[in-house]
């Protein structure tokens, strides 16, 4: 059963994430945390397939305990939900390892479409600044990419060449250039540096 552990230290809000959650994965397991400790007593007796965090809790210090569960937790899907609506901010969550960034002051709905792609391996970067729908122009070039895609694009811009990628992937090098030249042909770049370098501006980190 996946296992999926929600954290926020406002009750209300914890209990109404949970519900969404529930709804939108009726057969996932759902577990709930207040801080940081309680996130690692649940997450360290099995390795959770997502990971729910407010930005702002107790025990969560930015970017260093999002880089530290990355590490720790490095085939979880790491989800901010958090009222943080400042962009600087949320590219140091996005380069720490976040895998997305949902607002919570989305509509119910929307926080659940989100946290649904970002499971299924699409980046998403979703939030409301000053009543305005938040994207920044890299961003929104990455949405249209695939899981893979998203994927070799996070491992090139932490300076991968095809033959590492080939080898974190589990892929052969030749198959590592096709998915390298399908993924510039689809951001519209020439060269893998540009490639990074879109990918550095959107705050993209490999997920090792």
């Amino acid at each position: 059963m996946e296992r999926i552990i929600v954290a926020d230290d406002h009750p209300i809000f914890r209990e109404g994430l949970a519900r969404i959650v529930r709804r939108m994965m009726p057969a996932a397991h759902i577990e709930e945390a207040a801080n940081l400790d309680a996130v690692l007593a649940l997450a360290r007796q099995a390795p959770p397939e997502v990971l729910i965090l407010d930005l702002m809790f107790p025990g969560l210090s930015v970017p260093a305990s999002i880089r530290s569960l990355r590490q720790e937790f490095n085939r979880s899907s790491i989800i901010i939900v958090s009222m943080i609506d400042d962009e600087a901010q949320i590219d140091q969550v996005m380069a720490a390892g976040a895998d997305g960034f949902v607002g919570k002051s989305l509509p119910p709905d929307e926080i659940g479409d989100a946290i649904l792609a970002i499971r299924a391996g699409e980046f998403v970067v979703r939030y409301v600044r000053g009543g305005i729908l938040g994207q920044s122009p890299e961003r929104a070039r990455l949405q249209g990419l695939t899981p893979r895609q998203q994927e070799v694009l996070r491992l090139l811009t932490a300076g991968l060449s095809n033959k590492e990628i080939a080898r974190e992937l589990d892929i052969s090098p030749f198959t590592a250039r096709l998915h390298v030249s399908s993924l510039l042909q689809a951001l519209g770049v020439a060269s893998r540096a540009a490639a990074a370098a879109l990918g550095a501006s959107a705050g993209l980190l490999a997920r090792r």
